[in-house]
């Protein structure tokens, strides 16, 4: 069932994501993490003016319409969480500071300042762990029907941050399998057209993240796509990315290692902690 990432909703018809089933025996599995800026129904507007709801802080801008039409257009499944990551983050591990965000790019966030360990546990267990037991289902499904699930997590960033303009028209994340990212990232270049970051604008080595837990703890072929978003704002910027993808994605899919079930392990692992 689709929803409308910002209308408002009763809490009784609030669900904490939304699936796209897509044909039988599809591979690829899309997720969007950060699809809308909905805030539920007993938390207002965490104190926020509506002008706060229009930027990233709150959601990925047009990524929504991107993993729509890429899952339209190659028939596959996708999951989309429904609730602004000012709520809760569901790109963050479950003990990860930056789970709920008190100041979020300047904005201080007046619902969430007294939110204590309760509150968490109780957005945790109605937003956050709701979305990933849905994406552990479709990839358990997926499996059992005798497929290897390939995972594309699609994100958006901003054109630029603290001042400074962002060269990328893309980014792909990844942290040690390259099975996807490798492939992907050539075809990306050999378009001729753009400038595609590698584990840029960010680091895709994040402990606990959606791409940690459903890609690199399974061993599943995966990677993190980041797109500017003054590039897919619009419909007509989401529909060309859709279709790009669309025509890059299906020979990388039938490469033999995005067949196989392989544990690389992360960078994580051997990072020291902080005190």
């Amino acid at each position: 069932m689709l929803c409308d990432p910002f209308s408002p909703a009763t809490k009784d018809e609030y669900a904490a994501f939304e699936v796209v089933e897509g044909r039988p025996g599809a591979r690829l599995l899309l997720l969007c993490d950060h699809a809308s800026a909905r805030v539920p129904p007993e938390l207002g507007d965490l104190g926020l003016p509506p002008s706060e709801f229009d930027r990233h802080i709150a959601y990925d801008i047009g990524m929504r319409g991107v993993t729509l039409r890429l899952a339209e257009t190659l028939g596959v499944p996708a999951v989309l969480s429904t609730t602004s990551r000012l709520v809760i983050d569901p790109n963050r591990g479950e003990d990860d500071p930056t789970l709920v965000m008190r100041l979020s790019d300047g904005a201080v966030v007046p619902g969430n300042a007294r939110v204590d360990a309760a509150e968490v546990r109780r957005r945790l267990d109605r937003y956050h762990r709701p979305y990933h037991d849905a994406i552990t289902a479709r990839i358990d499904a997926m499996i059992d029907a005798g497929e290897t699930p390939v995972v594309i997590a699609l994100h958006s960033f901003t054109p630029a941050w603290k001042g400074r303009p962002r060269p990328w028209h893309a980014g792909l994340l990844w942290d040690k399998d390259d099975r996807l990212t490798k492939p992907l990232l050539a075809a990306l270049e050999a378009e001729g057209d753009l400038v595609v970051g590698d584990n840029e604008p960010y680091d895709g080595a994040l402990k606990g993240d959606t791409m940690h837990r459903h890609g690199t703890e399974r061993g599943l072929p995966h990677v993190l796509v980041e797109l500017r978003q003054d590039l897919v704002a619009d419909a007509a910027g989401q529909a060309g990315w859709a279709a790009r993808f669309a025509r890059l994605l299906p020979p990388i899919l039938d490469l033999p290692e995005m067949r196989r079930i392989t544990h690389f392990g992360s960078r994580t692992d051997t990072r020291r902690r902080t005190p």
